[in-house]
């Protein structure tokens, strides 16, 4: 390590992942740690909140530890602690949040708390160093769907956002209904591989205001009526057909909505973020939009597109340098707003 490294020991427990990351000055990744509870949440077909609270508190030493461990470092070696504070599940952020508030307090760290929609958006940075603001970026997750103009580190324009479901949470339903269980995105993607992506007609909702808002719920109700549809006239439906319909549906109004913005904002980088974002079907859609139109297309690992405390690492070291620092007094805003503080 150099003198002028800065080190960031990142925090992530806001839903079902417990991480925890060691970042060297914003862009390189020493470790990133990652105790998932999918399979527990599996049983009851999404996350109980109370179960993914008490694994966070079971876990969260652990793995710190291993993340310092793979890094080769120490909390003596540390500039600042970052954690995400929301928005997420409460009791899930707080666990997070007092650790590293702990350590902040023990080895008198700098406390940097970040926006986890921030960390999403971030985490375009770790593999791609030419990526630097501004650009357009469509973040896509389960709680989450919003296109914003990154102006700077940390500083957002938001164009539009989900005025209902979000995509992720939109995949997750219609998973559910079609009997592929949690967590209901991947699978669609691996099932709609063998399906025809035209076979179906769903959707696609046009709202009047706000030309970059998004909607979802029209289109998962349409798949939840042609699924009862085909029960009640005893038919039988193909599943893959159905899963490559409905996520072509979802797809291209991601697509479309995000290239018209990239044009009309006169941005000729794109970026897309969250864990949506891993999504092979918007990955090849939106590779071949960019490309007819000479936007360069930037999009992060699968491993960095779910929940990971890298993102959270890179996102606390830009807001370091721009002197954000928290108090003891910070708590988990479960319904924070992109852009708030």
């Amino acid at each position: 390590m150099s003198e002028k490294d800065t080190l960031i020991l990142a925090i992530e427990s806001s839903c079902d992942e417990t991480a925890a990351s060691v970042v060297k000055n914003g862009r390189t990744i020493l470790s990133n740690v990652i105790s998932s509870q999918i399979e527990l949440h599996k049983l009851y077909g999404g996350v109980v909140p109370e179960i993914a609270s008490r694994k966070h508190i079971e876990k969260i030493n652990q793995v710190i530890e291993e993340a310092l461990e793979e890094a080769e470092v120490t909390l003596d070696d540390l500039d600042a602690v970052g954690v995400t504070y929301g928005p997420g599940l409460v009791g899930a952020l707080l666990v997070g949040v007092a650790e590293a508030k702990a350590i902040s307090y023990a080895k008198k760290l700098p406390l940097v708390g970040v926006h986890h929609i921030e960390g999403h958006v971030s985490a375009n940075y770790i593999e791609h160093p030419d990526l630097e603001p501004p650009f357009m970026c469509l973040i896509v997750s389960g709680g989450h769907t919003h296109l914003v103009i990154v102006k700077d580190y940390g500083e957002f324009e938001i164009l539009g956002r989900t005025r209902d479901d979000a995509a992720g949470e939109a995949f997750d339903k219609v998973a559910r209904a079609i009997g592929l269980g949690y967590p209901g995105g991947p699978k669609i993607d691996k099932l709609a591989k063998e399906g025809n992506a035209e076979a179906i007609q769903f959707p696609k909702a046009k709202l009047e205001s706000g030309p970059y808002d998004f909607s979802f719920s029209g289109v998962k109700s349409a798949v939840l009526n042609y699924i009862n549809k085909c029960k009640m006239q005893g038919e039988e439906f193909d599943r893959a057909d159905l899963a490559a319909s409905f996520q072509k549906a979802v797809v291209d109004t991601l697509v479309e909505k995000a290239v018209k913005a990239a044009k009309e904002y006169h941005m000729d980088k794109l970026a897309i973020a969250g864990g949506v974002a891993s999504n092979s079907a918007l990955r090849g859609a939106m590779e071949n939009a960019c490309k007819k139109e000479s936007i360069q297309f930037y999009y992060p690992s699968p491993i960095f597109c779910t929940d990971n405390a890298a993102m959270i690492g890179v996102a606390a070291y830009y807001e370091y340098q721009k002197g954000t620092r928290h108090g003891l007094d910070l708590n988990a805003v479960p319904n924070l707003k992109l852009g708030e503080r």
